[in-house]
């Protein structure tokens, strides 16, 4: 026996019992590693002493074999599950295979559409797009409600479409007007446009209490003629009170934001808000109950924007059914449509919602309207008779083309048009909310609620009466209704939250990062203000200072930075404009 060692078995452990070697002393290859960063050891060996096989070098197959699984002769790793065959390799976690079933991902849905409404102009598109399709929808009723109405009056299919489209085209320009006007000037003609409509009211009223104490059934004086709830100015006709729902939108907002915390005392409420909401509703509610009930719904968007006490909305709510009471009582003396000495009409569509009659015993005054309206619903079905083919509009169905039109719309499109116009609806109440909750500005968000629960609240109240959900109150529906003073008033309150949606923080820095031409602006709208600093909760950083040449530099020492991620200290708590509120 020689003093040679004996000659270790190839693919044996090394000296130090760590890696194979290959016979000669030096380390072997690595056997079946993944060049692709895969990390999986496989056994891509033939069963001969000392020679181990290469892997591919695109490290996508594991063996020459092709089938995906070890050769014979060794076995895979412990704890290493085996790939399954024609699975790839080093796919991300959670990425199905493409043979896998197709299916619906929901969570990557929802994943896209919070990126979408995450983009920092997500809001200004939502508004454009909801209340531009509920104008176009509006005009396609209008001429489909109105169009045998108008031909068999005076030979013209499109005349009353014409008018509405016209009041459009109007209100258009009223909605790019409002976009470009920023929030002090909103500020400012708030309290003008409430007291013109007052004004308008006023007048209003005086020409019907002059008529009926004359008994002459002419509310004439001058050039002013008075026809229910609308006043002629000449050759000019006007609703006073869809004027007096932008008012006092306007003016409340400024009001509140001007108050601010001192709003919880009740001698702040009572002066001005209160009396001035009280005329208000004294001077719409005798004419119009319905409107009435839309101004409430805008005080109490107020009031909650501002975040008012529950009991004071107790109180509120207490005061709100006893007015709505004694107007209703008012209609028999005159109130609204009524006559004195007549059927009060306003307690027959109260009673009649609550204990309505059997269809056989609708007679022509008390449940007609109600009931042509639920046949107008089912005969249209799930996917409606057909746009313009409704047969309801033949004069079956008094106000077809204004209160009543989304029966209309129920019969010519059925169930799938109530909800595309139910989801528009909806898709404009999220976004009024969404920029009062992103606004930065009191006056904004005060403004943004408001306007948003006086176009959802009159929604509901029209569709509510038409289906039966609610008492019937003679209001019209928002973009959809036939009416000139309305839908512009509504296109000017559109153009109001356009201007606010461009004014959130995010979608204001992100139009001053990429501004549009300047020609674009001088005809769409301006950049609006960047938000401050201070707004934003965050002050600026300091300047650095520079060194004193003396003590009698007569510079001022400037303060030193707090910790990082504290609140920088203040004399006096709130800025100099928040104080004075």
């Amino acid at each position: 026996m020689t003093g040679e060692q004996p000659r270790r078995p190839a693919g044996s452990a090394g000296p130090r019992g760590g890696r194979p070697t290959d016979g000669s002393g030096r380390p072997a290859e690595k056997i079946g590693r993944d060049p692709a960063g895969g990390g999986r050891p496989g056994s891509a060996t033939d069963g001969s002493a000392g020679d181990t096989e290469r892997p591919e070098p695109t490290g996508g197959a594991r063996s020459r074999t092709g089938t995906g699984r070890p050769e014979s002769g060794g076995d895979a790793p412990t704890g290493v599950r085996p790939t399954a065959p024609g699975a790839a390799r080093g796919a991300p976690t959670g990425v199905r295979p493409p043979d896998a079933p197709a299916g619906v991902d929901l969570a990557g849905g929802l994943a896209a559409l919070r990126g979408l409404l995450a983009r920092p102009l997500a809001s200004y598109y939502l508004l454009i797009s909801s209340s531009g399709l509920l104008l176009l929808i509006g005009l396609t009723m209008v001429f489909s409600a109105t169009s045998v109405r108008a031909s068999a009056a005076d030979g013209n299919a499109f005349a009353m479409v014409a008018k509405q489209a016209l009041f459009a085209l109007i209100g258009l320009v009223a909605f790019w007007i409002c976009q470009r006007l920023p929030a002090r000037t909103f500020r400012a003609v708030g309290l003008p446009t409430l007291g013109v409509a007052v004004l308008l009211l006023v007048v209003l009223d005086v020409l019907h209490l002059w008529d009926k104490l004359n008994g002459d059934g002419d509310a004439v004086l001058g050039p002013l003629e008075a026809r229910l709830l609308w006043l002629y100015i000449g050759p000019i006709q006007v609703q006073p009170s869809e004027l007096a729902k932008f008012g006092l939108v306007l003016w409340g907002a400024d009001m509140i934001a001007r108050k601010g915390a001192a709003l919880g005392w009740w001698r702040e409420l009572a002066t001005p808000l209160f009396p001035v909401v009280g005329l208000l509703f004294l001077l719409v509610g005798y004419n119009d109950l319905g409107t009435m009930l839309c101004l409430l719904a805008v005080v109490v968007g107020l009031l909650w924007a501002a975040g008012i006490r529950k009991r004071v909305f107790a109180t509120l709510t207490v005061f709100g059914l006893v007015g709505v009471g004694l107007l209703v009582a008012a209609a028999s003396i005159g109130a609204g449509s009524g006559d004195e000495d007549a059927q009060n009409y306003r307690l027959a569509r109260l009673t009649m919602f609550f204990n309505p009659p059997p269809a056989d015993e609708c007679g022509l005054t008390d449940c007609y309207q109600y009931l042509q309206a639920r046949y107008a619903i089912d005969n249209g079905g799930w996917f409606g008779v057909g746009l313009g083919k409704s047969s309801l509009k033949w004069n079956w169905l008094p106000e077809a083309h204004n209160d009543f039109i989304f029966a209309i719309l129920a019969e010519d499109l059925g169930v799938v048009g109530c909800a595309v116009v139910l989801t528009l609806f909806a898709v404009l109440a999220y976004t009024g909310l969404r920029i009062a909750r992103r606004v930065a500005d009191p006056f904004r968000r005060l403004a943004a609620t408001a306007a948003t629960a006086w176009l959802v609240s009159q929604a509901l109240i029209n569709i509510g009466g038409v289906v039966g959900l609610l008492p019937i109150t003679g209001l019209p529906l928002p973009f959809i209704s036939d009416g000139g003073s309305a839908l512009v008033v509504t296109l000017a309150a559109i153009g109001m939250l356009a201007s606010f949606a461009r004014a959130e923080p995010d979608a204001a820095r992100a139009l001053h990062a990429r501004p549009a031409p300047r020609w674009v602006r001088l005809l769409w709208a301006p950049l609006p203000p960047l938000p401050s600093a201070r707004r934003r909760g965050k002050l600026p950083a300091p300047a650095p200072r520079e060194p004193e040449s003396g003590p009698g530099s007569g510079k001022r020492r400037e303060p030193e930075a707090g910790p990082a991620g504290g609140r920088a200290r203040r004399g006096r708590a709130g800025t100099a404009s928040e104080r004075r509120r």
